[in-house]
């Protein structure tokens, strides 16, 4: 156990015993205990496994290269078709992790042997991402901005597109393009 992870557990409003529960089935595979984003992250040899976080609805292992693993049992969920990675197993009460432990093992196990391989997903390139048409009128308007949108970095450009595609309406996806020309022009990512 890490000292520095306790905080989380201890500030922890909902899911505490889900969480501690999570937390002895992870350190029993013999991973690293570490604090990262403000979650306890599992690591093996310094590469991230298994993540344990928590929402409203449910928490959750998270596997950081869960579309690796063969999910003999179903329970791995891709949290969005734009999750390319990693994937979570659910739970809404202490119960379910407790009937789940060995198979959860089973999980983390397969897990670090995908480490020990030093196995990759195979991401998405940039180009294979849809370019809405809207923000493809844009580029073909106005070079600088094309020549700007081409300089940034794979996942920023990767960010623009899944924001401007993800409206339904034409209109929408207009405005949202409109709004970020200047962001993009100045060489920055969607958030930054």
């Amino acid at each position: 156990m890490n000292p520095k992870v306790d905080f989380f557990f201890s500030k922890a409003k909902s899911w505490q015993n889900e969480y501690l529960k999570m937390r002895e089935i992870a350190l029993g595979c013999g991973l690293t205990e570490e604090l990262k984003w403000g979650c306890p992250c599992y690591t093996f040899n310094g590469n991230n496994v298994v993540l344990i976080h928590g929402f409203k609805e449910y928490c959750a292992f998270l596997f950081f290269k869960g579309a690796l693993l063969h999910d003999a049992e179903g329970m791995l969920i891709q949290q969005t078709e734009n999750v390319q990675s990693s994937r979570q197993i659910r739970f809404t009460d202490l119960s379910e992790i407790n009937k789940s432990a060995k198979v959860l093992k089973a999980y983390i196990n397969e897990a670090i042997e995908v480490e020990k391989a030093g196995l990759k997903v195979a991401l998405k390139k940039t180009k294979e991402y849809a370019v809405p048409e809207e923000f493809q009128k844009q580029l073909n308007k106005k070079a600088s901005l094309k020549k700007a949108f081409e300089a940034l970095t794979p996942g920023r450009q990767r960010a623009y597109l899944l924001h401007f595609s993800a409206p339904k309406q034409s209109k929408t996806r207009e405005a949202r393009v409109e709004k970020c020309i200047p962001q993009i022009l100045a060489g920055k990512g969607l958030n930054d």
